[in-house]
Order: structure tokens, then C-alpha cells, then sequence
């Protein structure tokens, strides 16, 4: 276990209004949690990159110069206070967070595969003051929002001074620090607003169920703007101790180099990948030594693939949660995951879970998100009793551990991301000639689910012209690649369109 002082937080802290000196008691922070473990070591290396490397004191020097500026930016703009992220994996994405964390802001993590009018959506509803720009993501002008936000390049961090800065962290348990923004069922995403201390009590979860300590390297290829990519293992790992090699993105070759290269004690996956991983050519030849285990989430992992990874020696750990959850919530041990393999695991250490009414899981404890920003109703629908309504369904056995069985929540999930139907709805009602509308999951064997657009046609309906409304609208993994034409949606007695009906006219069954 890591030797790293964190402990567990109040159920539901409150939202902070602004940034202010610490108390005089101490309370942990991200910022001196990190802060103490750079001091403990700091020649050690935090962070492998594609530039480079980095030891706990650079990086703990470049967040606390990227922290006045942060802080200079918020104070341009009090009414735009958050911290906007974008750009593939880098020290400079950990580096933001922390820095945010030093000044008591919040970073907004922006996926880079979506298109750029979801970013200025994003920008505005975030209320982002500054824009750190990575590897080559620059901001299009619209998205600058009449100058409104600033772009923060690799330029000016570049020139950033390398002396140590001095000055009060503004940061609390109870401050913001990370908006993640989420699919959800009634379109545009909802921004989950998790403290310094739902990220705390994350990290404690993640440092007990993969045993990391300062002498783990872990390999991160997902994504850092998905909290899985982010927390499951690399910002735990780092406030362990640890060191971080982190890829730009997933890539089948360069994880079999890194195996030789750098030899990973951990890494996380999503099926995608485990599929790609296997079926790839070196798959065979690979030596798996290295890894202790990897963890697995996002959707439900193929047995298939959980024994082709467990016959080469490497536990697959599978974690159960969301954005919402910081994300570990429920999750197995390696112990757990050779005794139950397909189970999903136990409550996490800081996280209760329970089953609820209609079976759905619903979930309790200091990692769960304060709110969605500026969304009270959406926020109030998600709580029950101070249980968050996970929106899936599952069971619990009699040894108390969890299964996952569906989904209540009408959500796509392709390749690891989330995909809200009524948001690919929304542009797909604009299309001509489409007189209804609704879009389901098309099971894919690469990617699990791919959107499926089925439309009921009116004058002028174009299949094609239906296909180029996306373009610029949407990411592309969230655009349906065909369209199915249907004489009328089935609906509900309340005019609801009814799911299982519309997949059972898609899909007719073979037998």
C-alpha cells in the first residue's frame, strides 16, 4: 500500500464560491498530497511523455507556475472561474490539474475527438477563463469566444520561469477540481462537478485495489479527459509515488514497445483495445511478465477476452463506475477477479453500493460528485435518500459481490465512449425529409456498439444528406453510419418511443 496520507472526506462537501486561504488545521489537498511526495523524492521520475521525462519536482514546479497564471486568468474573469484541458496524453494535462488544484479552480478536461462546435458549447456551459492548448490542439477561433478565453500554448509554458513559486495554496477538500462532463438521456452532456475530496477518496480507492506503491510504473494509454483514463490508476498512482509512462493514445504497437522498453506493473483497458490487443500479431509472442494486472470498465467485458488476458498471466480487474463516481465504485481485486471472473466486484473502500428499487445500483460515499453544474433539477432527479441512481441495473449475490446485468439509461457506448442518444437526435431531427427520429445501439464487432439512425421519411429525405448533417456538429465516433427507413417508431401509451419494440423491428430475430 502507498504510504500516502489520504484519508476519507465528508459524505457530500459543499460547493466552495471561491478560492480562500487554508484553515490553519491541516487538511489534505491534491495539491499537498503531491506536493509532500515531491519533497520525499524529488530527483525521482513522475511522468514519462512523448517529449520526455519529468521528476516529481519539475512537475511540481511547472503546476505551481501554470497555477498563477490560472488564478491571474480567473481573476480577469470572475465570472468564468474554470480551467478548460485539451490536448492527447501529457505531463502538461497532469500538471493543469494540479496546478488547478493549488489555486482552487477547476479543470475541465475537453475531449479532442469531438467536433468544434461541441467545444464552444462546452467552453460557455463550463464557464472556462483559460484553455491550456496540448500537442498541437489549437483553439479555433469561434471557440475563443470573442476573446473572451485565453489560450495557454506550449509556447508560454515552455518560457514559464523554472524558480520555485511561493505563496498560499488556495485549494480545499471541499473546492472543485475536476468537471467532467458526461452523456446523459435528455441530450447535451451534463457537467459532474467532483471536489478535491471526491478525487482524494478516489485515489485512496484505486492505491487499496491495485496495491500501487512508489515502486509501480503504470501505463496509460486511455484518454485523460475520460475520469477512467485519468483516475482509475494515473492520478492515484502519482499521488502513491509512482511513475506514469504516458502514450498520446492507444496504439497496438507501442504498448507491445513499452512492455520491452519500460516493462508496466499496471495499466487500464477498455474491451476495444483488449480485443485489438489480441487479435494483434505480437499478441502471442508478447511478454506479459511485467504486469501485476489491468484494470477493465467503461461497459461490459467479454468473457472471451477476460481468459485470453488471465491465460497469459494477467489478472483482469474489472472497475464499476462513472464520471459521476470519480469514477471507482464498485471493482475487483486480483483476488477477486481470478475467483469471480465476469463479476464486477465489492464496493470500493470509500464507496458504500446497494441494489435499489427496479434493481437499479445505487451508490454512496465521499467520491461521489457534488453536482452537475448549474443543472439543480438534473441533480436532485440523480439523488435519492443521498444515494446517486447509477441508472443500471444489477445484483448482488450472497457473498456480496455485484453483477451487472443492463442499463436503464438509453446510452450507446462505443469503443469506451458514451454516447447520448437524444444528443445524436437532436441533429438528426434538422436532417430534410426526416419526419421522426430515433437512434439505438447496432451491436459491431470492433467497437461493441456503433449509433444505428432509424427515421421515418418524409418528402425530400436523402440518406445521404441525412449522414452529412453531422458533420461539424458532432464527433465522428458519435455519427450513425447507416440509416434504417421504418413506415413509423413504435411508442409507448404516453407517446414514448418504445426501445425493445424498435429493436426487435431492426433486429428481427433470425431464429
Amino acid at each position: 500500500m502507498s504510504t500516502a496520507k489520504i484519508i476519507a472526506f465528508p459524505q457530500r462537501p459543499r460547493m466552495a464560491t471561491s478560492p480562500r486561504p487554508k484553515a490553519e488545521a491541516r487538511e489534505d489537498t491534491l495539491w499537498s498530497i503531491f506536493a509532500e511526495r515531491a519533497e520525499r523524492n524529488p530527483r525521482k521520475r513522475a511522468v514519462r511523455d512523448a517529449d520526455g521525462s519529468m521528476t516529481y519536482a519539475e512537475l511540481l514546479n511547472l503546476s505551481a507556475q501554470l497555477s498563477r497564471i490560472f488564478l491571474r486568468e480567473a481573476e480577469r474573469q470572475p465570472r468564468r472561474r474554470n480551467i478548460g484541458m485539451l490536448g492527447q496524453n501529457s505531463a502538461v494535462h497532469l500538471a493543469t490539474l494540479l496546478g488547478c488544484a493549488r489555486a482552487g479552480l477547476a479543470m475541465v478536461p475537453i475531449n479532442w475527438r469531438l467536433a468544434e462546435e461541441e467545444w464552444c458549447w462546452q467552453a460557455r456551459a463550463a464557464g472556462m477563463c483559460a484553455v491550456v492548448e496540448g500537442f498541437g490542439h489549437r483553439m479555433p477561433e469561434d471557440f475563443m469566444i470573442a476573446d473572451e478565453i485565453s489560450a495557454i500554448g506550449q509556447s508560454t509554458i515552455r518560457m514559464l520561469p523554472r524558480e520555485p513559486v511561493v505563496g498560499t495554496e488556495l485549494g480545499r477538500a471541499e473546492s472543485p477540481a475536476l468537471i467532467g462532463y458526461t452523456s446523459g438521456t435528455t441530450g447535451r452532456p451534463k457537467g459532474a462537478v467532483l471536489t478535491q475530496g471526491a478525487l482524494l477518496a478516489n485515489a485512496r480507492n484505486s492505491q487499496a485495489l491495485f496495491e500501487i506503491t512508489p515502486d509501480d510504473r503504470v501505463l496509460t494509454m486511455l484518454p485523460m479527459f475520460h475520469v477512467g483514463g485519468l483516475n482509475i490508476q494515473t492520478l492515484p498512482a502519482l499521488l502513491g509515488g509512482a511513475e506514469i509512462i504516458l502514450h498520446q493514445k492507444f496504439d497496438a504497437e507501442s504498448f507491445f514497445d513499452a512492455l520491452v522498453q519500460h516493462r508496466p506493473t499496471l495499466t487500464l483497458l477498455v474491451p476495444a483495445v483488449m480485443a485489438a490487443l489480441v487479435a494483434h500479431p505480437r499478441w502471442a509472442s508478447a511478454d506479459l511478465s511485467s504486469l501485476r494486472a489491468a484494470g477493465a470498465g467503461s461497459s461490459v467485458v467479454p468473457m472471451e477476452l477476460i481468459e485470453a488476458f488471465q491465460a497469459r498471466g494477467v489478472p483482469i480487474q474489472q472497475v464499476y463506475g462513472s464520471t459521476e463516481s470519480a469514477p471507482i465504485a464498485i471493482a475487483q481485486s486480483r483476488e477477486e477477479a481470478l475467483a469471480a471472473p465476469g463479476s464486477i466486484g465489492r464496493p470500493a473502500l470509500h464507496c458504500e453500493a446497494k441494489i435499489g428499487p427496479e434493481g437499479e445500483i445505487m451508490l454512496r460515499g465521499p467520491n461521489i460528485m457534488q453536482g452537475y453544474l448549474d443543472n439543480p433539477e438534473a441533480t436532485a432527479e440523480s439523488f435519492s435518500d443521498g444515494w446517486f441512481r447509477t441508472g443500471d441495473i444489477g445484483t448482488q449475490d450472497a457473498d456480496g459481490r455485484f453483477w451487472f446485468t443492463d442499463r436503464l439509461k438509453h446510452i450507446i457506448i462505443s469503443g469506451g465512449e458514451n454516447i447520448s442518444p437524444a444528443e445524436v437526435e437532436r441533429v438528426l431531427a434538422m436532417a430534410p425529409g426526416v419526419l421522426e427520429c430515433a437512434v439505438i445501439g447496432k451491436p459491431d464487432a470492433k467497437w461493441g456498439e456503433v449509433p444505428l439512425a432509424v427515421v421515418v421519411a418524409g418528402p425530400g429525405f436523402d440518406q445521404h444528406k441525412v449522414l452529412g448533417v453531422f458533420e461539424g456538429k458532432l464527433a465522428r465516433f458519435k455519427q450513425p453510419r447507416e440509416v434504417v427507413v421504418v413506415a413509423a417508431l413504435p411508442r409507448t401509451a404516453l407517446g414514448k418511443v418504445n426501445l425493445p419494440a424498435l429493436r426487435a423491428l431492426v433486429f428481427p430475430s433470425k431464429g
